[in-house]
């Protein structure tokens, strides 16, 4: 896991004030909850973090290393969206494999980690199944899944 640190971080869209000059550490290995009302800037502070939205000012370090200019694919994060945002069309097998496909990794690799993850999750029984046919938590999941895979440094869950 990574250390994450927001510096001085703001935000607008138009006249709203999205965030405010927030910042925030979070060391590595621990985990952090963002509370507040709906509009607080909460999926807002994520999605800057992961490279989603730029920041109008302020700055965003991983493991001590400035990123707030990296884009999304070299800031070594997963984001597991609101909505989950899984894709209709594909099994769960294939949302799961999606960001490794994507990365061009060997279909024997991406078989065994998306075996592993759906072990882990207990999602094995689902893999043929497509978004349409689950539970509100077994996508849930899915979505978890699809994050777990890469195994990367950040999780950032909405």
């Amino acid at each position: 896991m990574a250390e994450v640190k927001l510096e001085e971080i703001s935000k607008r869209f138009g006249r709203v004030q999205a965030v405010k000059k927030l910042s925030i550490e979070v060391k590595s290995g621990k985990f952090t909850v963002l509370l507040g009302p709906t509009g607080a800037g909460k999926t807002t502070t994520l999605r800057i973090t992961a490279g989603l939205e730029k920041p109008d000012e302020g700055e965003i370090y991983l493991d001590g290393r400035r990123i707030t200019d990296l884009p999304p694919q070299e800031r070594d994060m997963a984001f597991v969206f609101q909505n989950l945002a899984l894709y209709p069309r594909y099994t769960v097998f294939e949302n799961i494999a999606s960001p490794l496909k994507a990365r061009g990794m060997d279909r024997s690799e991406i078989e065994m980690r998306v075996k592993r993850i759906a072990d882990i999750l207990h999602i094995s029984h689902l893999l043929d199944r497509k978004p349409v046919q689950l539970s509100g938590g077994e996508k849930q999941r899915v979505a978890l899944g699809r994050a777990m895979v890469r195994e990367p440094n950040l999780f950032l869950l909405d």
